[in-house]
C-alpha cells in the first residue's frame, strides 16, 4: 500500500483547490438566478431541464374588458370624421398639383445621353453614327401626301424634301378637327401650308419676322391673328426651349412675349393635339427638340417635319466637335424613345459640319417623322 508524507501531499491540495473554489462560487451564484435560467443552469450542468414554456401576452385592444383604470373615450361630435376626411383629400389636392408642377418644370424624363460611338471621342465615328442614323427610314408608308398635294399616292423618289404619311392610323378623325403648325421665316413652307390646308385643317404659321401678322403689332399675336386668303392664320411668334415661370392659370391668347414653348402656343389657342407640325429653326431646333422630349410635348404631335442644321453647334450648345455631335445623336434617339420613328429624309446642299467640310455629309437635312404612340 503506497502511503504519502505530508511534503508529498501538498502539491496535489494545490492543485485541487481551484476548482473546488470554483464550483462552490458556481453553485451560490444558481441560487440568485431566475426560474428559466435556474432551469437551463440545470440541465447545461446535466440536471433535469424544465419543460415548461412561459409566454406572454400583449393585448392590441384599446379599451380591454375588466381591465382596471381603463379610459373611456367620448364619441366623436358631428361632422369630425368629415372634416378630417376633407383635410386629407386638401392635403393630396396640394401634392399632386405641386407633383405637376415640378413635373412641367422638370419634365418626365431627362435627355439620355448616349455613349460614345467608338472606345474614345471621335469626329469621324460620332458623325457616322449621325448620319447613317438618318438615312435609314423606321417606318415605311404605303401611301403619302407629297409637298402641295392634297391626295394621297404612292411613295415617290428620294427627291421629295419631305412626306406626310397617310396611313388611316396616322390621320385624325374625320369627326374631330384637324391642327397644323408650322415654324418657319424665310417663307419656305408654302408647299406644307398648301397640303395641311386642303386637307382641312386648322392652320396656322408662326414668324417674328413678318409685319403683316396681327397687323404688324409686336409682341404677343395669338389673341388677334391675321388670316391669309387660304385661311392660314399667321402668327408673329417663334418656339422657345426655355419654360417660362409658372403660370396659375392659361387662357386662351393669353401670351405675353414674342417666344414661347411649344407647350405654352398650344395651351394658348386652345389646341390639345397638333396633327402637322413643320419647323425650320435656323440650328435652335436642338435646344427646342430636347425641350419636347423632356416636358412630354412630343406625345401630342403626329407627324413632324423639321430641317436639322449641322454648320455649327446651334443655340446655347457648347463643347468640343466630338461633343456636340454626341448630343445630337443624344437628342435624335430621344425623339425616338419619345415615339417619333423617321419616314423620310432629305438631303440639303453644302458639306459643311462644325466649320469642317466633309463630302459623305450634307450641312442640312430635312426630317419627316411620325407618332406611333398618339
Amino acid at each position: 500500500m503506497w502511503g504519502l508524507s505530508p511534503r508529498a501531499g501538498m502539491p496535489l491540495l494545490l492543485l485541487l483547490a481551484p476548482p473546488l473554489l470554483i464550483a462552490l462560487q458556481l453553485l451560490a451564484l444558481g441560487s440568485r438566478l431566475p426560474a428559466g435560467a435556474r432551469s437551463w443552469w440545470g440541465a447545461a450542468a446535466g440536471g433535469p431541464r424544465d419543460r415548461a414554456v412561459v409566454s406572454s401576452v400583449i393585448s392590441i385592444d384599446p379599451h380591454p374588458r375588466g381591465a382596471r383604470g381603463a379610459r373611456s373615450h367620448p364619441p366623436p361630435r358631428p361632422g369630425a370624421l368629415e372634416e378630417m376626411r376633407e383635410k386629407m383629400r386638401d392635403a393630396a389636392r396640394a401634392y399632386e398639383d405641386e407633383n405637376e408642377w415640378q413635373e412641367r418644370q422638370m419634365g418626365p424624363r431627362a435627355l439620355e445621353v448616349q455613349l460614345w460611338a467608338s472606345d474614345k471621342p471621335s469626329f469621324t465615328a460620332e458623325l457616322s453614327r449621325i448620319i447613317a442614323y438618318i438615312a435609314r427610314p423606321q417606318l415605311n408608308c404605303s401611301r403619302v401626301y407629297s409637298p402641295g398635294q392634297a391626295h394621297a399616292i404612292q411613295p415617290p423618289a428620294a427627291s421629295a424634301h419631305w412626306l406626310l404619311c397617310a396611313e388611316n392610323w396616322l390621320l385624325p378623325a374625320s369627326d374631330r378637327p384637324c391642327v397644323a403648325y408650322s415654324f418657319r421665316m424665310d417663307g419656305g413652307d408654302a408647299d406644307f401650308l398648301r397640303t395641311v390646308s386642303r386637307l382641312g385643317c386648322e392652320v396656322h404659321s408662326f414668324d417674328p419676322s413678318n409685319s403683316n401678322a396681327s397687323g404688324g403689332s409686336p409682341g404677343n399675336s395669338l389673341a388677334s391673328n391675321h388670316s391669309d386668303e387660304v385661311g392660314v392664320s399667321q402668327h408673329k411668334m417663334w418656339l422657345d426651349w426655355r419654360t417660362r415661370k409658372r403660370r396659375r392659370h392659361k387662357t386662351r391668347g393669353n401670351l405675353v412675349s414674342a417666344s414661347q414653348t411649344l407647350a405654352d402656343i398650344m395651351a394658348a389657342l386652345g389646341h390639345h393635339t397638333v396633327h402637322f407640325l413643320y419647323a425650320d429653326l435656323l440650328s435652335a431646333e436642338w435646344r427646342v427638340f430636347q425641350n419636347w422630349i423632356e416636358a412630354g410635348t412630343l406625345q401630342n404631335v403626329h407627324h413632324l417635319v423639321a430641317t436639322i442644321h449641322l454648320q455649327w453647334a446651334g443655340f446655347e450648345v457648347g463643347g468640343n466637335s466630338e461633343e456636340v455631335l454626341r448630343y445630337w445623336f443624344s437628342v435624335l434617339r430621344g425623339l425616338q424613345a419619345s415615339g417619333l420613328k423617321l419616314v423620310h429624309s432629305y438631303a440639303g446642299e453644302g458639306h459643311s459640319v462644325l466649320k469642317q467640310t466633309v463630302t459623305d455629309a450634307h450641312s442640312s437635312y430635312t426630317l419627316t417623322w411620325v407618332n406611333t404612340r398618339h
